[in-house]
């Protein structure tokens, strides 16, 4: 009797001590857009393009913070570096006979960085400036305080088109990567960012952090924000440099596994890459990857990169259909199970009975 008393101690405190494990923030799946910030082209510019180019821009999304209402938790900003302002003030597609007015109030003069998807063709924006975008962010952030933390994937955009007339954007060198830092801790308080020193503690390198599983607690990063560059080659060697494992940098880099600042890997073909994805995920690493892309699902109404992505147990999956385009006749529409902002990751799931529901 006394033997059977403290077996059921014993089970009663260990189930205690495993329900009492905090849950972290790679253990949660959320669901994100792609070029979150793009407004449709403008119908008498879109018509001028060829086909294979209208094809792949046929979408537009709602601002960001009605976008975050519906549920997303990660969106994605991509910039070009204006230091002087100007230089995106005029697109060349404004040439167009009977183009809708741009920037009417003058924003784009102004120095700093700009967020729009291609120069001078795909240029209309509901952030049209990075500290527009950002003050839409802390805006929400602070009326939805329990939000849980949202990641913001970036491009450097500095390549332009090949047309007469349009403009030459200028590179992101280090005094921009070091812009762009700025930027980012000028428009939100430390208190709204989760950064790699923040992940990294007290453990030697990022990676190390990361796979001894040790990503904040998700009650802790709940009202934050994470910033992605996802950029490779010169420009995230440039962004490292003087910065080993992150150290100072406001933004996690896409760098490969094994190395000091791997934390976050973008993975965007998940049916190709859903061993490599679920390998990276138990290992400790947090992964964004694609639902749809280049509208091409979404026309065909086929749902089996989707399927992937979800097996695949990254933690973010972005998409460009959170509502569907009804233009395409296929009802094509991506959501998580559950249809809440997040579920508990398939893969990494918290050791919790019962899982308490995600905000």
């Amino acid at each position: 009797m006394i033997m059977k008393s403290v077996l059921l101690w014993f089970l009663a405190a260990s189930a205690a001590m495993l329900s009492a494990q905090p849950a972290r923030i790679n253990q949660v799946t959320v669901l994100g857009s792609h070029n979150s910030y793009k407004l449709a082209i403008d119908p008498t510019l879109f018509a001028t393009l060829e086909d294979r180019v209208r094809l792949g821009l046929e979408y537009s999304h709602l601002p960001l913070a009605a976008q975050l209402d519906l549920g997303l938790r990660a969106l994605e900003l991509d910039v070009v570096h204006d230091p002087r302002g100007g230089l995106y003030a005029t697109p060349s597609g404004l040439r167009v006979e009977g183009a809708t007015p741009y920037d009417p109030a003058g924003v784009m003069k102004k120095p700093g960085l700009k967020i729009l998807h291609v120069p001078d063709v795909d240029f209309r924006s509901n952030a049209p400036t990075f500290q527009d975008a950002l003050s839409q962010l802390r805006q929400w952030s602070d009326a939805h305080p329990r939000h849980l933390p949202v990641v913001i994937t970036m491009n450097g955009k500095d390549e332009g088109i090949n047309r007469p007339g349009s403009v030459k954007p200028l590179p992101f060198d280090k005094v921009a990567l070091n812009a762009w830092d700025a930027e980012i801790r000028a428009g939100l308080p430390a208190s709204k960012l989760l950064t790699p020193d923040d992940v990294r503690g007290s453990y030697p390198t990022l990676e190390s952090a990361v796979l001894a599983h040790a990503w904040p607690e998700l009650d802790r990063a709940r009202g934050k924000f994470v910033f992605v560059l996802d950029e490779r080659g010169k420009k995230m060697a440039d962004y490292i440099d003087g910065h080993p494992s992150l150290r100072g940098r406001a933004m996690f880099t896409d760098s490969d596994p094994g190395t000091p600042e791997a934390a976050i890997c973008i993975r965007n073909e998940p049916v190709q890459q859903e061993m490599e994805i679920q390998y990276l995920v138990r290992s400790g690493y947090l992964v964004r990857t694609r639902s749809d892309a280049e509208t091409r699902e979404a026309r065909k109404g086929d749902y089996s990169r989707l399927k992937a992505a979800l097996r695949s147990g990254a933690q973010i999956i972005s998409t460009d259909y959170y509502r569907e385009n009804p233009a395409f006749k296929t009802g094509f529409r991506v959501s998580l199970p559950g249809g809440g902002p997040g579920r508990w990751n398939v893969l990494v799931t918290p050791v919790m009975r019962p899982l308490p529901p995600l905000e």
